[in-house]
């Protein structure tokens, strides 16, 4: 326990995973912890004594099952692991920490996700930016930015790191402006200054400046960076090697998709649990660094034409040439996580078995790229020359790993026959031992003539010949005698001793071997790490764009025209996750959307609840995201002005935990789009003012379309949907704002939504068919439509207040007939004595008739 204290006072903050024998133990707080999280017993040790102290604890073996669900609630987990062999230690056995496993700093494939980034983020708070680091040590890929807190909170959104490291000192600042939603750990301030953290980065990366990573003009960016090697060193991951570029998130290159619009328009993360994001459509990889890129693909989509272009170009040629598609298809489905696989090799964390997939993996690099020289395509071959076959590796893993090879190093088994004969030799005495046993005794019958002779072996004197009595006189002066029987002599020999020596050290010698020279070859494909990277990406852009294509050619996707200009034109535009939804048989209906800057800037869409207004403010937003990431659309035909920003104000949502109501979130979205429009933006809104008063409501909304119009610098292409139907005004007064409303058919009683975009405002909402439709109690429904067919009645009058004062009484009995009412009275006794079971038909017509003219005398009487 004194040798726990000591390693626990190192690692305070972090759960320690002890190693006592085949377990690892946890004590104290850490054993209450863990048996809470792993569902494992507690129990106690030094039961009712003065040192007694909570205990719990789980198998070595147990370790890939246990720590995921660890690190998954948010611990930072300390291994401590026995450093020598027991067998030769007398007393404690040396102990340390092997590795410090925190959510964001992790190799496990069981605490990664396949298809997901693993980011440890570091956030530096400076005079007049903030910095911000990413870094996903399971791919190496390291990053950083700065800018004020509304970028760096889009950032975090957008990266959703699983921890994040920062000063202590910024605990309240960090708190104020992103939440407490994250994992943290905070570092002593001195870690973050410009200085050490240069000094970091530039040991690492062997350089005597950061100019040549674009990152120079960062100053709170490489502070942040610099942090996150000082967190490596102190979590026991010294090994980074495959860290090989710290690249610069260029915002001038993406697109402007502030902190709301990635949320509304569900773009990876789902609002709610029966939801499917977007990605879910789209992601048709076959790698998982594909799966990781398409990611960052959608929450960075381009702004650029040329890069769109490259990309359009690409998935075109695949959807026009099935062959392409299908052969690279084949080939990418049996490459697996490239990338993860290379960060152990450089780290020395690979095992046998996934040095065998990394060959595997290079092997179907080589017809990737044969495919891909073949095209004529410039993209295609410029991805061709990016692919390494790394020939030299593959046939050393191919010659020298066997092709079954355990998960461990210590068990031997790795190593193929004919590549070290010392290996060879051991392997002919340990497994084939009783051969060489019977070579020597026929070689010694042969010698002396002694035809009983025989090898045995016992534990006292190991392996011995042994001679009857009868042929005693035959013996060798070189044999050794060791023990006399009443009818035999036992002997040794050099040969035998040397022998049993080696048939007894053989396993041990073949593991030692086997792991030595699996060693050198883990060194030998650390030099593979930069060209088998640069594989890792390539693969994850051809994977990205045959996903593009893949779901082009089932969904129905075409390809959509880039252009420079500031209009936008779809034609039947369909939602590219309600499409997938519908029930079979039913197909979506498309809509038609033009806007641009100088005709029909802004669009006024009204129309009832459930006609599809807010489908197609997103559907619109979809199409122009998925075009500018370099994917086809769904629509018949797209032009595309390039956009730089797409701001959307959608959907109601409560912030009560910060005190926000429905109405505060909503204008703290909007203000956020009003004081951040370009002249390329394209902004989306959905039914702004509704958390407040009727007037209120129209008031803002109005004032906000006027604002947007008449910008006195730009004039962003906006879809205002609203129920406010007074808006439809606005086109009367403003040149740019055209009202259009989703047409429904009213028959009968009832309302069939068209779902079709048509010109014109609309003047109903048709809220109450909503509410029937949901399952309104009747009643209600009823009262409803009676105070709304009141106070359409009652349009014409301007004292809006007297309208309200004479809205109908409700009587809320709920009662057929008035009690003191002599004619309702004569009624209820005439339908007291009918016997339902036994009336005719034509009698209860007359009977029905008598109860109408009862009625009809008691109005008129009233009258």
């Amino acid at each position: 326990m004194k040798q726990y204290n000591a390693i626990k006072a190192k690692h305070p903050g972090a759960l320690l995973l002890f190693r006592v024998g085949d377990f690892y133990e946890t004590f104290g707080e850490d054993a209450i912890k863990a048996s809470k999280i792993l569902e494992i017993t507690l129990t106690k040790r030094g039961n009712g004594t003065a040192s007694e102290v909570a205990l719990a604890g789980f198998p070595h073996h147990s370790l890939d099952t246990y720590l995921p669900r660890l690190v998954r609630a948010g611990q930072r987990v300390a291994i401590c692991d026995q450093l020598e062999d027991p067998k030769m230690v007398k007393g404690i056995v040396k102990r340390g920490v092997t590795e410090l496993v925190t959510p964001g700093v992790s190799f496990n494939d069981h605490v990664l996700e396949v298809k997901r980034n693993n980011y440890l983020a570091s956030v530096q708070f400076g005079k007049d930016f903030t910095g911000i680091s990413f870094l996903d040590i399971s791919t190496g890929e390291f990053l950083t930015a700065q800018g004020d807190n509304s970028y760096i909170e889009k950032l975090l959104i957008n990266f959703n790191p699983s921890e994040i490291i920062y000063s202590k000192a910024k605990k309240q600042l960090f708190e104020q402006h992103f939440g407490d939603k994250y994992n943290t750990y905070c570092l002593d301030e001195w870690v973050y200054s410009y200085d050490y953290g240069y000094d970091l980065l530039t040991k690492h990366f062997g350089t005597s400046s950061l100019k040549g990573f674009g990152v120079e003009n960062l100053p709170e960016g490489i502070v942040a960076a610099g942090a996150v090697f000082y967190y490596l060193a102190e979590t026991e991951h010294k090994e980074v090697k495959h860290i090989v570029n710290l690249s610069r998130i260029e915002e001038e290159k993406y697109m402007w998709l502030d902190r709301f619009t990635a949320r509304n328009l569900e773009l990876v993360y789902p609002q709610n649990a029966e939801a499917i994001p977007l990605i879910q459509i789209l992601d048709k990889t076959l790698t998982p660094m594909g799966g990781r890129m398409l990611k960052k693909w959608m929450l960075l989509p381009l702004k650029e034409k040329k890069p769109i272009e490259e990309r359009l170009n690409v998935v075109d040629a695949m959807v026009k040439d099935e062959d392409l598609l299908k052969g690279l298809t084949q080939e990418l489905r049996h490459i697996g996580d490239l990338e993860r696989l290379i960060s152990k090799v450089a780290v020395r964390r690979v095992n046998p078995r996934e040095m065998l997939q990394l060959k595997r993996a290079l092997e179907h690099i080589r017809p990737v790229k044969a495919i891909l020289e073949q095209s004529s395509i410039e993209a295609l071959k410029k991805l061709a020359e990016q692919l390494n076959n790394c020939e030299l590796l593959t046939e050393k893993i191919s010659k020298e790993i066997k092709n079954d090879p355990p998960v461990v190093t210590n068990q031997g088994n790795i190593i193929q026959d004919g590549i070290n004969q010392e290996l060879d030799d051991l392997r002919k005495i340990a497994f084939s031992g009783k051969d060489y046993l019977i070579q020597i005794q026929q070689r010694e019958v042969e010698r002396t003539g002694i035809s009983s002779l025989k090898i045995a072996y016992n534990k006292v004197f190991g392996y011995y010949l042994e001679v009857t009595n009868a042929h005693k006189d035959k013996v060798p002066a070189d044999w050794i005698r060791k023990q006399t029987l009443v009818n035999a002599e036992r002997y040794i020999t050099e040969e035998l001793k040397n022998y049993e020596e080696k048939i007894l050290n053989a396993e041990d010698k073949i593991f030692q071997i086997e792991q030595r020279l699996f060693n050198e070859m883990v060194i030998f494909a650390e030099d593979y790490v930069l060209p088998v990277q640069q594989n890792a990406r390539a693969i994850a852009v051809i994977d990205c764009l045959a996903s593009f294509a893949q779901t082009a050619v089932s969904n129905n996707y075409v390809k959509p025209t880039i252009n420079e200009s500031k209009g936008l034109v779809i034609k039947e535009g369909r939602h590219p996750v309600i499409e997938q939804q519908l029930p079979p048989g039913e197909s979506y209906v498309p809509n038609d959307i033009f806007l641009d800057d100088s005709s029909c800037q802004i669009i006024i869409i009204t129309g009832p609840n459930m006609a599809g207004k807010s489908a197609l403010l997103r559907q619109t937003a979809l199409i122009v995201l998925l075009a500018q990431i370099g994917s086809f659309v769904p629509a018949s035909s797209a032009e595309i002005g390039l956009v730089d920003k797409i701001f959307t104000r959608v959907g109601a949502s409560d912030n009560l935990s910060k005190g926000e109501s429905t109405f505060m979130v909503e204008m703290t979205e909007t203000a956020s789009i009003l004081n951040n429009l370009s002249e390329r933006s394209l902004v989306l809104m959905d039914e702004i003012g509704r958390g407040t008063s009727t007037y209120d409501g129209i008031s803002i909304a109005w004032s906000i379309v006027e604002y947007l119009h008449s910008h006195p610098k730009y004039r962003a292409k906006t879809l205002f949907a609203t129920h406010y139907h007074e808006l439809n005004q606005l086109a009367n007064d403003f040149p740019r704002i055209k009202n259009f409303n989703v047409s429904v058919k009213e028959v009968g009683n009832k309302v069939v939504f068209m779902r079709k975009l048509k010109e014109g405002g609309s003047e109903h909402s048709f809220g109450i068919h909503v509410a029937q439709m949901a399952g309104m109690p009747n009643p209600v429904v009823l009262r409803a439509n009676e105070i709304m067919h009141h106070l359409e009645k009652e349009k014409v009058s301007n004292n809006s207040d007297d309208k309200i004062k004479d809205i109908p009484k409700n009587n809320f009995q709920l009662q057929l007939f008035e009690p003191s009412d002599p004619g309702f009275e004569k009624a209820r006794e005439l339908l007291k004595k009918i016997d339902i079971n036994t009336i005719s038909p034509v009698e209860a017509l007359l009977k029905l008739n008598e109860i109408k003219l009862m009625l009809t005398e008691k109005e008129s009487s009233i009258k």
